[in-house]
């Protein structure tokens, strides 16, 4: 009979029975157990070395193999991704090879299967990724061409206070110039470190933003007093579209990392939350590798702008034939003798007005185009930035 799979050691042993017993000779058991008589030597000679133990099947697998992962290579891997546990196997090889380049180390895969058995591998959801928005990227062909600026959804520190992470981000090279933990998302909170970066920084050509505060308004063209504050500065606020976060991808892409390696779970405080942002941003800017930029470091992509921030803004200029009218506190301007609500973010801040035809007039706030005044119904249709 054959051997059965379920109980192969049942059939090993009741063999050796049989040939103990010397009622049969190894011709016949091996006939009556269907296995050759170099397969009944084999386990006979196995029993009087071992005894039943030794029935047991024993792995095939080599003692030594020429192609194993050495075990300091392999401490190493699993050193590296547990100081970096958000960070894959492909990361993790490249930032070890950068930092040890002598040495030769194994495939992303050997790598990926190295952290698998460890369990340091965390299996994703397969993601249906939106085709890219090229419109927002398309002037960005160097460092500081465009900023990304959010707040990171909110969360509550270990004593129970809210937490808004302010980030800023350059969309070239990727690098974090600013996360810092606010009470509130506010103008008054904001806007002082926005100006910190660009004094540290220089100035961008444009900051790309949502459509919340204080970064925009429902008001005429959008503006918030963020907004009206770049555009003195000579830097376009973008706003993506309402409702569409991937058009700011880069940017949201940074908020995954930045919430697996320090905000999950959150600290106990503010100030130790603060200090986990601290420690993140230049592990993100200086050692992580980023596959976008072939795997550099954005630190290694980023310089600062030559923009320099100017220590007292410039009036806002226009050209000689275009009428100006100064904002007044209200938010309106006075013109052909009616009250024309313009936006409260421009309050005391002049406009200009150039005429499209006999009625119509273009309303301009520096290089901004916000809408068209009709002098019949007295009021501003809205439109979009130039």
């Amino acid at each position: 009979m054959p051997w059965k799979e379920t109980c192969a050691m049942d059939e090993k042993v009741q063999m050796i029975s049989d040939l103990l017993k010397r009622e049969h000779n190894i011709t016949e058991i091996g006939e009556h157990y269907q296995v050759s008589r170099k397969t009944v030597y084999k386990w006979l000679e196995r029993f009087r070395e071992g005894g039943i133990e030794a029935l047991k099947e024993a792995s095939c697998a080599p003692y030594r193999h020429p192609n194993a992962t050495a075990p300091e290579i392999v401490s190493q891997i699993i050193e590296a991704k547990l100081r970096h546990h958000y960070w894959g196997p492909k990361k993790v090889v490249v930032f070890l090879k950068r930092q040890y380049p002598e040495q030769r180390w194994p495939a992303v895969s050997t790598a990926q299967s190295i952290l698998n058995k460890e369990g340091l591998v965390k299996t994703r959801k397969a993601r249906r990724h939106t085709p890219p928005y090229s419109q927002p990227f398309q002037t960005c062909q160097k460092p500081n061409d465009s900023w990304s600026i959010d707040y990171k959804g909110q969360f509550r520190t270990g004593d129970g206070k809210l937490c808004y992470p302010l980030t800023i981000t350059d969309n070239y090279s990727r690098y974090l110039l600013t996360c810092r933990g606010l009470r509130h998302p506010n103008h008054e909170d904001t806007q002082p470190w926005l100006e910190r970066a660009f004094r540290e920084y220089g100035l961008p050509l444009a900051i790309k933003s949502d459509n919340g505060t204080p970064f925009a308004s429902t008001g005429l063209g959008g503006l918030s007093r963020i907004a009206v504050w770049l555009i003195k500065l000579q830097i376009i606020p973008e706003r993506i579209e309402l409702a569409h976060p991937e058009q700011n991808g880069r940017h949201e892409r940074m908020h995954r990392s930045l919430k697996e390696a320090v905000c999950t779970p959150p600290r106990s405080c503010l100030a130790k939350q603060q200090s986990a942002f601290n420690h993140f941003r230049p592990e993100y800017n200086e050692e992580r590798p980023h596959e976008a930029l072939d795997m550099k470091t954005p630190a290694s992509v980023y310089h600062p702008s030559r923009r320099i921030y100017p220590s007292k803004l410039r009036p806002v200029e226009y050209d000689s034939w275009m009428a100006i009218r100064r904002v007044v506190p209200s938010g309106g301007i006075m013109w052909r003798n009616n009250y024309i609500y313009v936006s409260q973010a421009l309050a005391g801040e002049p406009v200009g007005l150039k005429q499209i035809t006999e009625t119509t007039w273009e309303l301009w706030f520096s290089s901004y185009l916000l809408g068209m005044i009709d002098e019949k119904t007295n009021k501003v249709s809205p439109m979009s930035p130039v």
